[in-house]
């Protein structure tokens, strides 16, 4: 394979070199009025088939796909941004030099640009007919065989350019996320929430149980981490007065790559003052229902897109955490076990659980085990046990529980929300105990972020996001490595 793909580029070297022998440039500097495919595709279905407007003229640009020739006539398939469409080439248009140029020096995946007027051909395919056809960057190396795109999903990732100009369903796909967070931005600013960036190094790494990434600054001569979560600035900024913010942006945990987890992600987090959990829960509704009619209307030949109004109509499912994962277990009573009982019942379910390991933890597993997996439709999980997270409110009349809810979906979490706790007493005793002997394993303790408590928070609620998963949900993918552009891979050796 590797001796034919050099047969191939040493081919499209000599041809590169024609190009060049003529004076003219294999890469020029551009290529100007171009308009998508799609316009001239919509001027020539005006048309009767067997004619063409010349009264039109239209400039295109894009990579090709197949060229076939037939005598005196050439097709050649152009692919952009808007889909694609058929040039019609003549000898008696272009010449016979032009015409025979454009058969000796392009090849497919090549960048062109032509200039013709929009015809529909006898069968009926609208088409461009070509006055002018230039080459603008020359492809050295040849496209995936017959255009069906990348198969192996480790060339996939590795070569995301190659995926994208020859898979149109990888292009929707990126194009509906790109259409998501937009919408997702809309939604959140019409609520009257304000869109802020906050720092993506600091000396600790809170708001999530998460391994961060550690580096150095020789400026400061100081250790710094990679934030793990957006949480804890954003909640500073609500002591300030900045009463609804939100921010989209990378966080970064140093661990597990596999379906539904990347080391580095996209996160959407957002606080409300004067509002709890229960308030952020109809928000949510409100704005997966919205992102999916954006990804129905982004991807209509894909049924899973397609579907999502009807599956992420409101209202969603409501469970009980404790309630539900009692019953999948068959066991009473969860939340009055001692530490070493639930190690044990987490072990049995084959979880790697040390012998120290936390109560959350624990619980973390179990639920991930035995209830997580029968969470098919949109279901909102509430009311965790305390220990589960050391950010959240004590709920307000169920002891042993906080105001907490996540959203899951085909067996992942879609979102996760608390009624915050702004209680700096509470939380200072919450982030010691939760921390142990080694911060870094659980929660960084943030005395910056209990400072600020104390200058008073008001009530609220926060909501996150992972933006790669809600992608994920919305457009029926089956792995964030298909809704990331650059997942991290493994080095080749």
């Amino acid at each position: 394979m590797a001796e034919e793909e050099s047969r191939l580029v040493a081919e499209r070297r000599r041809k590169l070199g024609l190009v060049r022998a003529s004076g003219r440039s294999a890469y020029p500097y551009r290529f100007g009025d171009v308009v998508a495919t799609g316009t001239v595709a919509a001027a020539a279905r005006a048309l009767e088939p067997g004619a063409d407007d010349v009264g039109q003229s239209f400039s295109v640009a894009g990579r090709l796909g197949a060229i076939r020739q037939h005598g005196k006539s050439a097709f050649l398939d152009l692919n952009d941004r808007d889909g694609s469409i058929q040039l019609f080439a003549r000898v008696d248009e272009l010449g016979e030099a032009g015409y025979q140029s454009m058969l000796d020096e392009l090849d497919p995946g090549d960048i062109v640009g032509a200039v013709g007027h929009p015809v529909r051909t006898k069968r009926g395919e609208p088409s461009l007919r070509v006055k002018h056809i230039e080459l603008l960057a020359k492809a050295l190396r040849p496209p995936p065989e017959k255009w069906h795109g990348l198969q192996d999903e480790e060339a996939r990732i590795r070569r995301r350019h190659v995926d994208l100009f020859a898979s149109s369903e990888s292009r929707a796909r990126f194009r509906a996320r790109s259409l998501l967070t937009a919408g997702l931005r809309t939604f959140l600013t019409e609520a009257g929430f304000l869109e802020v960036e906050t720092g993506v190094l600091s000396p600790v790494a809170s708001g999530a149980a998460a391994r961060p990434f550690v580096t150095h600054s020789h400026y400061l001569d100081d250790e710094l981490r990679l934030r793990v979560a957006l949480e804890l600035q954003l909640k500073r900024l609500l002591v300030g007065g900045l009463e609804r913010v939100f921010e989209l942006g990378p966080v970064f945990r140093n661990e597990d790559l596999d379906s539904t987890h990347t080391p580095e992600f996209t996160m959407m987090e957002c606080y409300w003052a004067y509002a709890d959990y229960l308030d952020m829960r109809g928000l949510v509704e409100r704005l997966y229902a919205r992102l999916a009619e954006v990804a129905a209307a982004a991807l209509p030949d894909v049924p899973a897109a397609r579907a999502t109004p009807d599956v992420f109509r409101a209202p969603f499912d409501v469970v009980d955490y404790v309630e539900t994962l009692e019953r999948r277990m068959g066991v009473d009573h969860l939340l009055e076990k001692p530490v070493e009982e639930l190690r044990t019942l987490a072990r049995a379910t084959g979880a790697p659980i040390a012998d120290d390991a936390p109560a959350a933890k624990c619980f973390d597993k179990l639920f991930d085990r035995h209830v997580e997996p029968t969470l098919i439709r949109p279901t909102f999980v509430m009311d965790y046990p305390t220990v589960t997270s050391p950010l959240a409110k004590a709920h307000r009349s169920r002891p042993g529980r906080i105001e907490r809810f996540e959203l899951f979906y085909h067996g992942f979490e879609l979102g996760n929300a608390y009624s915050e706790l702004n209680d700096p007493d509470e939380q200072r005793r919450r982030f010691l105990e939760q921390a142990g002997d080694d911060p870094d394993t659980n929660y960084a303790y943030d005395e910056e972020f209990v400072e600020a408590l104390e200058h008073g928070m008001p009530p609220a609620a926060g909501l996150g996001i992972g933006i790669d998963r809600m992608a994920m949900a919305l457009t029926g993918a089956t792995s964030i490595k298909d809704v990331v552009l650059f997942p991290p891979a493994r080095r080749r050796t």
